[in-house]
């Protein structure tokens, strides 16, 4: 999912309402990704430096580098992912699981493409043209992949550590990773919608041999 939500979103509606302190983390962390992303849209990403965010985002470079460890974690860094995993948990007990998992995929791309498409578009740019950042996208992988085994494997009665479950949803994370890549490719024509339905019908029927 880190690699399908764009940072600066508005916290959803029917988000608790959080403390003062919590409140006032992510007005920082917000501040500070936006100010990356304006500076990443202004001169672009190698010439941007942490020393220009902090400055931008009215904060100090050690402040920065205590929410964020670099550059790459602040474009790739996504608050969603713990509303997701929530969202799975609650999906009808009866429904089919693979369901659930292409319901909370879509969720993904809603609460992100939908309320700033242009953020989700740099990203997908950053992820697939700037090599650090891809490299810091795969790193990171395991652990949104950690945080979506744990309802699937409550989905499925298996255990969170057994094979099939880590690999049905690194195949899951991966796949988002090359859906975004793939959008970026081909300068965005497509549906992202239609790209992630695509891509959960290879993970659940299989790759089919096309039609002549």
């Amino acid at each position: 999912m880190t690699s399908m939500t764009p940072a600066r979103t508005s916290p959803p509606t029917d988000v608790p309402q959080l403390g003062l302190r919590e409140r006032k983390k992510i007005k920082t962390r917000t501040a500070i990704r936006d100010a990356t992303y304006a500076l990443i849209e202004e001169q672009g990403y190698d010439a941007t430096t942490i020393e220009q965010i902090a400055d931008r985002a009215e904060v100090s470079p050690s402040t920065v580098f205590r929410y964020f460890p670099t550059k790459e974690d602040i474009v790739l860094t996504d608050e969603h992912d713990a509303l997701i995993l929530e969202e799975l948990r609650a999906r009808p007990k009866d429904e089919p699981w693979a369901d659930s998992v292409r319901h909370i995929m879509h969720k993904a791309l809603r609460l992100g493409h939908e309320r700033e498409p242009e953020v989700t578009r740099l990203r997908a740019h950053l992820m697939a043209q700037v090599p650090t950042v891809r490299s810091r996208m795969m790193e990171s992988m395991s652990v949104a992949s950690h945080m979506l085994a744990e309802g699937i494997a409550e989905r499925t009665g298996r255990d969170v550590d057994s094979l099939e479950v880590r690999v049905y949803t690194m195949s899951v994370v991966a796949g988002l990773a090359e859906i975004t890549q793939y959008w970026a490719e081909n300068d965005f024509r497509d549906d992202l919608a239609d790209l992630l339905d695509r891509a959960m019908d290879v993970l659940e029927h299989g790759l089919t041999k096309k039609n002549a």
